[in-house]
């Protein structure tokens, strides 16, 4: 009777609380990210510049992200590539999680969802290339004092709707087109459709369900293998690890071209990565039919390259002791001006986010920390909205937890030898730090036999930190 007794306090105070993150979660403070006209601003590889040729406004003027300021350098296309990032948040009201009654993953999920945040950039390079944009990008309104849920974004779709109409109703009383124009206009919205396939397609897989192939449900049912419990705080190495099974025993044949790596001890084994361009898995290739097309190359392919996999590359490492150390925040930003870089996840201490770039001395990131409600992605015209910000954030390098996982995306050996000589330059030490964040190794990891028997989940060890002291600082990074 105790025991029974213990069990159904344990199950109100799994309520209360779950209560309580959705409350707590579900609102977010009107707030503007401030960028300076006078710096560079790097996303993913690519450079803004915000400044316009002929602005004079001193070294101080910055730039807050408002609709007033579009006419400002590349801060339309800024706006137009970070809203097209896939955004994943907290949701709440799916079905229950693998080993739990839990129906959210408010305050305690948000390392997984950074790292979907990266596996989905990592899939847009893989069937849609750097370059690609979501077409509505810029209609995404900033967040005020709601977050984006399922209501929402159909009352914007539904307007989007009916502001097409009236445009086509008023383009059918003008003169048809040449011939030549209405080829060029089928060509490119068979183009457009096509990339809206991909996309959508590719947020699917994000979805919170059991069906889901990089879904919430199927990464916490990874978990456990792992020790890890639905309500668990993930670290950035543990959910590494996760998402590697996870792409591994993805059954989608449109993820049959793509798996994933993650580096030993801070070393990434050059012939291990090469094995996983080129060990495509038996029977995968032809294991049904998928809603997706093969991915898009946007670089000329070579025969041997047609047969060979994509590798994520996932890197834990650690970039100091209690804080991150200054000596790397070069290297970050280096790893952040490259394009096949997938970004960063890390945060602060039980309070994960997504890096994608920096402008100076502060990163850019996308904040997991909302709660949205649950979008069934299984229908065919699902709202897109809730997947995407429109807000980016900033916050100073010197908050930076040291523990985090670095991501790249290799096509092929040939980009992955490319992708190890320019990181082989990035890694030089300095002259004060006189160890590299990760380093590369010729041959496979069981050459070295330096980590026999220890599973990802001790290989997670060195990247914990003391839960009592983390405590103490988890409240201070997310403005609630």
């Amino acid at each position: 009777m105790e025991n029974k007794g213990s069990d159904e306090v344990e199950k109100l105070k799994t309520k209360f609380l779950s209560a309580w993150h959705n409350v707590k979660y579900s609102w977010a403070l009107k707030t503007k990210t401030s960028f300076s006209r006078n710096s560079p601003v790097l996303l993913l590889g690519k450079c803004y510049h915000f400044k316009s040729e002929d602005d004079d406004s001193s070294t101080d003027a910055c730039y807050e992200a408002s609709d007033e300021d579009l006419v400002m350098g590349n801060v339309e296309a800024f706006r137009r590539d970070f809203a097209s990032r896939v955004w994943l948040t907290y949701r709440e009201e799916f079905p229950p999680l693998p080993g739990s009654t839990l129906t959210s993953d408010c305050g305690w999920g948000c390392m997984l969802r950074a790292g979907q945040m990266m596996l989905a950039q990592a899939l847009i390079l893989h069937f849609l290339g750097r370059d690609w944009t979501w077409s509505e990008a810029l209609t995404l309104q900033p967040l005020d004092t709601e977050t984006w849920t399922t209501s929402a974004a159909k009352r914007l779709v539904a307007s989007l709707e009916a502001s097409l109409q009236v445009s086509n109703k008023s383009s059918n009383s003008r003169d048809l087109p040449v011939a030549q124009a209405q080829a060029q206009g089928a060509a490119e919205e068979a183009d457009a459709h096509l990339r809206e396939v991909y996309h959508r397609t590719l947020v699917s897989w994000f979805g919170d369900s059991l069906s889901a192939q990089l879904g919430l449900h199927r990464l916490v049912r990874l978990g456990l293998t792992l020790g890890k419990q639905a309500g668990d705080w993930y670290g950035p190495a543990v959910v590494a690890h996760i998402f590697k099974k996870a792409v591994e025993e993805a059954t989608d044949p449109g993820l049959a071209g793509i798996t994933a790596y993650v580096s030993q001890d801070c070393t990434v084994y050059s012939a291990d990565v090469i094995d996983s361009h080129r060990a495509p898995e038996v029977g995968q290739a032809s294991a049904g039919s998928s809603d997706i097309p093969p991915p898009q190359n946007n670089q000329s392919s070579s025969p041997t390259q047609l047969d060979s996999r994509a590798v994520i590359i996932l890197i834990p490492v650690r970039l100091g002791e209690e804080r991150t150390n200054s000596e790397y925040f070069n290297f970050v930003k280096s790893v952040l001006s490259l394009e096949y870089c997938i970004g960063i996840i890390g945060g602060k201490p039980k309070q994960a986010c997504y890096f994608v770039g920096f402008q100076d001395d502060s990163l850019i990131y996308m904040d997991p920390h909302y709660c949205q409600s649950f979008v069934d992605v299984s229908t065919s015209d699902f709202p897109l909205q809730s997947y995407h910000c429109p807000s980016p954030k900033k916050m100073p390098f010197s908050k930076m937890d040291p523990s985090c996982t670095i991501g790249f995306y290799s096509r092929s050996v040939h980009d992955f030898e490319r992708i190890r000589q320019e990181l082989s330059k990035v890694l030089q030490p300095s002259a004060r730090e006189k160890y590299p964040a990760f380093t590369f190794m010729q041959g496979h990891g069981r050459d070295y036999d330096l980590s026999a028997g220890l599973t990802p989940e001790k290989r997670e060890w060195p990247f914990i930190r003391d839960p009592r002291r983390a405590a103490a600082t988890a409240g201070d990074f997310v403005l609630l």
